[in-house]
């Protein structure tokens, strides 16, 4: 063994030795010297990695979503560009970009949805718009303004409250807004020319231009890397199961820490817990987009997406239990370390059905991951019953026992809590069961 000598220095001698080292360490062939026998590798492969991870990767879909409305965006203006084109659309060719504009949207469910709902629109209001117009300049006279007034007012009125219906304003609200003003820009433009023919060659023109701007925006969206909203939605979910099972870990392994350890050890992380419990909006806009996108991947025509708000519903209500056995078990850490230092019987059963709902999660995370019915399911569903008749049993018992130091009461709270949270398991379970059923999950033995 190699001895070491330890040397004394005076502090101006030190401040010295310093100021030489930091020279040192700031010249190129020191810094690479440092480098290297510290094992740090910076090569421009790793640095470039590194930056793409920390700054690019999380844009890249926005980046690539920038680029399909650039190219969009093009393809439409050689409306304007191509003489040819121009002279057969004239000025009306601006309508192709306001609708690439306004119709191009970041998942391509949502695209198709405003594209069908703006194309639609267009051809009811602009056809209505031209039979009241036309016929309005063959009754002439102040009866035509009386049918015009009539018309506008029926129209818009009876589009608006369609619009405030729930189940028609969640998929067609974009394609009423597009009627009422399509129907009256047509009704209006009629009137103010007093010429059929005119009328007839700027609807014609307009729409023309509007379905070239629908088409450029759907051929975008579907076939240059396409976003899925189906897919995000899937995936999500599955990342919800696996999140949910880890905290629920999390938390059992804080549980059998004493109190004395507990001080120094970190808290279960309710994070996942806390962004499940907001996402209601945001999954029922995108199983609102995915019904919109067509056959890709595993997702079929008539795929049942409201079976994932279903679940997602049902894991939102875990997570609140969770929330809740988290701030139980906070609340309560003297009275839970002195049952674990007096090896209570009441709490191990709790311990280990808190664990089986851990692997059921986590098993139903796979199942929907990889698409193929669980094994286990009727088991699942046995096993939860067995765990919730267990449950009853120790929950009866600490009401019936003498409370002592809030140890029994807080048993009965964390086993009530772990009730509510088998129940959803189960409920869980059921809703994964019959998605696997609507969508065709294969089995084990299936390829």
């Amino acid at each position: 063994m190699e001895s070491i000598e330890i040397v004394s220095i005076t502090n101006e001698e030190e401040n010295i030795a310093h100021t030489m080292d930091k020279k040192k360490l700031l010249s190129p062939i020191a810094i690479d010297s440092y480098l290297w026998k510290n094992k740090f590798h910076c090569s421009l492969f790793s640095i470039a990695s590194n930056f793409w991870d920390k700054h690019m990767n999380g844009n890249f879909r926005n980046i690539i979503h920038s680029i399909k409305v650039g190219i969009a965006l093009v393809l439409v203006s050689l409306l304007f560009i191509l003489k040819p084109l121009y002279d057969r659309v004239g000025d009306n060719a601006m309508w192709a970009i306001i609708t690439v504009v306004v119709v191009f949207e970041f998942y391509a469910g949502a695209s198709l949805g405003k594209g069908f709902n703006r194309g639609m629109a267009t051809l009811l209001g602009g056809g209505l718009g031209f039979l009241t117009a036309i016929l309005a300049l063959r009754i002439g006279g102040v009866a035509d303004l009386i049918m015009l007034g009539a018309s506008v007012f029926i129209s818009g009125s009876v589009a608006t409250y369609l619009r405030t219906v729930p189940s028609i304003k969640k998929r067609y609200d974009y394609g009423f807004m597009i009627f009422i003003m399509t129907f009256n820009l047509v009704v209006m433009y009629g009137i103010s020319d007093g010429s059929k023919d005119s009328v007839w060659k700027a609807a014609r023109e307009r729409l023309s231009t509007i379905l070239m701007g629908l088409l450029v925006c759907i051929c975008v969206s579907l076939f240059v890397f396409p976003m899925w909203a189906s897919d995000e939605l899937h995936h999500s979910t599955v990342s919800r199961f696996r999140g949910l099972a880890n905290t629920i870990q999390d938390i059992i392994e804080e549980c059998t820490k004493l109190a004395g350890e507990k001080e120094n050890q970190p808290r279960a992380n309710n994070n996942i817990c806390k962004s499940l419990l907001n996402s209601k909006s945001k999954d029922e806009l995108m199983a609102n987009f995915a019904k919109w996108e067509p056959w890709h991947g595993k997702f079929g025509f008539s795929y049942p997406w409201e079976k994932y708000l279903n679940i997602g519903e049902a894991l939102r209500e875990l997570a609140a239990f969770i929330v809740a056995v988290e701030l139980c078990l906070r609340g309560s850490e003297q009275s839970m370390a002195s049952l674990r230092q007096s090896k209570s019987v009441h709490l191990e059963p709790c311990e280990a059905i808190g664990s089986w709902i851990v692997w059921t999660l986590r098993e139903l995370g796979d199942s929907m991951k990889q698409m193929r019915k669980c094994e286990t399911e009727g088991s699942m569903l046995a096993k939860l019953k067995a765990a919730k008749a267990e449950l009853n049993l120790v929950i009866s018992t600490s009401k019936v026992a003498t409370p002592e130091n809030g140890e029994v009461l807080t048993i009965a709270n964390f086993g009530s809590l772990l009730m509510e949270m088998v129940e959803k398991v189960e409920t869980s379970v059921k809703e994964v069961e019959e998605l696997g059923d609507l969508a065709g999950f294969s089995t084990h033995g299936q390829s």
